[in-house]
């Protein structure tokens, strides 16, 4: 079954940078040139919510694992983190300067890396939004930059045409991948941590094995290809491009899968869901639009591990024979040796962990947010006793 339009949202006063559903599916969080930050809830009701508190276009927005915060950077230079409820309520970091292009959290939701025109790439903790170390080589703008799935490993990509890996303990540059030969747009780690795609504007995905830093594969398309999104399985990958397709690669094959046309102009950004069931993509025509996969249902059946080292435009040369960990699900008959009961409580007791960690998200948060606040009000009585002063000093005079 091809991929089907499931839900179209509009809202946005100007095109959309940047889309991102939450953990549970619950919420979708977009970004637009308006200034804006657009949370949609999915289910039950299909409100939505404006935010508004960047001063400029917001380029990239990222909803934390456990979904209680989402990040957006800004033209503004600034980096926001909001509670995605009613009030909206957010607290704010001059994070960069220059606009800040790129947000992202850590799988444990403790860091979060930005990337921006000022050329650096900043590490940062999510709790006290503290900085930590800056990574500072590429010497373009810094368009993207993604945590591996272990947390170890940093990727960017910018417009020095360059893609580099960088080790977050020792803050090196470990390699640059120089192969691309324009602006490269987008950067993002395969779900096995063991491979990369990157794309751009000389209309390639390239993926590289980040472990023997060799090229896998290659996909030569005819458009800028301004985002991409991998399947939580490993086996897809998704492009959004400016001729205003989505296109989906399979990655098993090496081939192209489907192409959708559904945005009227350019298509700047993609996404799937954390469970792979949905993507969004987003485009310049102001619209936001959700599709259900359809095309994976049995991917939890493959359980052999593929070869990912298929070269699309015919040139074998980058072929590698290489396992670049395409990742399946467990099939059932592994888990026939635990009980029923046991994996019910371990659920039960992950689903809790979990929300203890959103909730702590949240108060820490409120802490930022009032701190952020006693800080206003210290500055108002300052400036309140002062005036003061000045009128004591006059009457004297």
């Amino acid at each position: 079954e091809d991929p089907s339009l499931e839900r179209h949202f509009k809202g946005h006063r100007d095109a959309v940078t940047s889309v991102d559903f939450s953990r549970s599916k619950k919420q979708l969080a977009s970004g637009s040139m308006d200034s804006c930050l657009m949370i949609w809830s999915m289910k039950p009701q299909m409100r939505a919510y404006r935010f508004m508190g960047h001063k400029d276009a917001v380029l990239c927005v990222h909803f934390s694992p456990s979904g209680h915060l989402v990040a957006s950077g800004s033209r503004d230079k600034t980096v926001r983190l909001w509670i995605p409820s009613v009030k909206g309520e957010s607290t704010v970091f001059k994070a960069h300067t220059g606009t800040v292009r790129s947000v992202n959290f850590s799988s444990d939701g403790q860091s979060l890396v930005t990337a921006s025109d000022d050329k650096t790439i900043k590490v940062w903790t999510v709790h006290r939004q503290k900085f930590l170390f800056s990574l500072n080589q590429h010497i373009n703008w810094v368009r993207c930059a993604r945590f591996s799935p272990d947390g170890r490993l940093i990727v960017s990509s910018s417009d020095d045409k360059t893609v580099k890996l960088w080790d977050k303990t020792s803050r090196e540059c470990i390699h640059s991948f120089c192969e691309h030969g324009g602006f490269v747009n987008h950067v993002d780690f395969h779900p096995s941590g063991n491979c990369i795609a990157a794309g751009g504007t000389d209309s390639t995905v390239k993926l590289w094995d980040v472990r023997m830093n060799r090229l896998l594969q290659h996909y030569q398309g005819n458009s800028v290809v301004n985002s991409l999104s991998f399947h939580p399985s490993g086996n897809y990958l998704i492009t959004a491009s400016s001729d205003s397709t989505l296109k989906i690669l399979d990655l098993l094959e090496g081939r192209l899968l489907y192409t959708l046309h559904g945005h009227q102009g350019p298509a700047t950004c993609v996404a799937f869901s954390r469970d792979g069931d949905l993507f969004v993509s987003g485009g310049s025509d102001e619209q936001v639009m959700v599709w259900k996969t359809n095309f994976d249902a049995d991917y939890g059946d493959v359980v052999k591990p593929q070869k990912c080292g298929s070269s699309v435009d015919g040139t074998h040369g980058t072929g590698s024979e290489m396992d670049c960990g395409i990742h399946h699900k467990k099939t059932k008959t592994q888990d026939s040796g635990r009980t029923h009961e046991q994996q019910e409580q371990e659920t039960s007791l992950a689903n809790t962990l979990e929300h203890i960690m959103g909730q702590l998200d949240v108060l820490t948060q409120t802490v930022s947010i009032l701190e952020q606040r006693l800080t206003l009000t210290e500055d108002k009585l300052k400036e309140c006793l002062e005036n003061q002063q000045k009128i004591i000093q006059n009457k004297t005079n």
